[in-house]
């Protein structure tokens, strides 16, 4: 557990020191050239369609995303989902995934991009914030709504990883959130804020604030953002706790390589963690009842206690799944652990 403390501190904390329509034909076609061409970590179903879509949250920020369409969805309209996650990820990989998956089980997916990363528009680049990522949720809410093929009193959420947390909060809320589901979730905010389990003391937090303080005044002589160490390193030393070495097998392997996640190639900047450091996002994860609530775990991922602790903090109707021997990144990617079944069954009853 010391030894989680001290990658808390280093590595997640400090951390370094409406749809728009195309305007015209002519970019339509550009982007379904793209769409043809685009790296994805995963095979598109013969039974679901997936097209490149935009649109606004309420700061203005262009965010990008793929809509995942069943092949017989008619004329009818029907349930929806909005998916995003891992925390540093983009729509290529786990989010398609899952939006794939559950498109072809009748749904219409809108898996996308958060601010300030992948295709999304913000500025500057590589940056998180626990009110920003939460409004992308309900901005992908807002774009789902105004599709004629939706009905808009049968839209859910799906959160994986660190935007788990974000899920939470943004069906908290936003009521329009009808169900919400979270796999291998992070809370962001506690982590950061508190390491591991909780282990940061007071003394470390304080320094950390105090470091984070001085690579402000350092970003703003140089009117730049520096970026923080590599998040997941090209080569390991061999060394590493376990789910840093999981971490690497997923995004940079081509499992789940992809090169416009920061997971797989980049860094969040320095001073990323700030926002999260006393915005604690469950703070109102009992307002998220009567709606359900879905969380799964892995029995072996070191994130367990996260979906444990919402599950505990949650009001009824609450239902926690822990997956037999699965690791946290287990459940990114592998469609033999991964509950599809189950998610399937838990958004078709409550999204009805």
């Amino acid at each position: 557990m010391k030894r989680l403390s001290i990658i808390a501190v280093t590595a997640l904390l400090f951390l370094g020191q409406s749809c728009t329509q195309n305007k015209n034909n002519q970019n339509s076609e550009k982007m379904d050239k793209k769409e043809k061409t685009e790296h994805y970590t995963f095979k598109l179903s013969e039974n679901v369609t997936r097209k490149k879509v935009t649109f606004k949250n309420r700061y203005g920020i262009t965010l990008i995303g793929d809509l995942y369409v069943p092949k017989n969805q008619g004329n009818e309209t029907g349930a929806a989902l909005a998916i995003s996650g891992p925390f540093g990820a983009v729509k290529e990989q786990s989010s398609g995934l899952y939006a794939n998956q559950m498109a072809e089980r009748g749904f219409i997916v809108l898996a996308f991009d958060p601010s300030y990363t992948g295709e999304s528009g913000g500025e500057p680049r590589s940056v998180a914030s626990p009110d920003i990522n939460t409004e992308d949720f309900s901005a992908a809410v807002d774009f789902l709504g105004l599709q004629k093929m939706v009905d808009r009193k049968r839209i859910g959420i799906i959160g994986i990883c660190g935007f788990g947390g974000f899920a939470l909060n943004a069906t908290a809320i936003d009521k329009r959130v009808k169900a919400v589901a979270t796999t291998s979730m992070y809370d962001m905010s506690r982590v950061m804020a508190k390491g591991y389990f909780d282990a940061t003391t007071l003394e470390q937090r304080t320094k950390i604030l105090e470091q984070l303080g001085e690579q402000r005044w350092k970003d703003a002589e140089a009117d730049t953002y520096q970026p923080g160490p590599v998040l997941n390193a090209e080569k390991l030393k061999g060394d590493e706790p376990d789910f840093v070495k999981e971490y690497h097998d997923y995004y940079r392997t081509s499992r789940g390589f992809h090169e416009r996640s920061l997971n797989s190639t980049g860094s969040w900047n320095a001073t990323n963690p700030w926002s999260f450091m006393n915005m604690p996002l469950l703070t109102y994860i009992k307002e998220i009842s009567p709606r359900p609530m879905l969380l799964i775990a892995g029995e072996k991922a070191h994130s367990r206690y996260f979906s444990e602790d919402a599950y505990k903090a949650a009001a009824q109707p609450k239902e926690l799944i822990i997956i037999p021997n699965a690791v946290h990144v287990d459940l990114y990617d592998k469609v033999d652990v991964i509950p599809f079944d189950k998610l399937e069954a838990f958004f078709k009853e409550h999204l009805k």
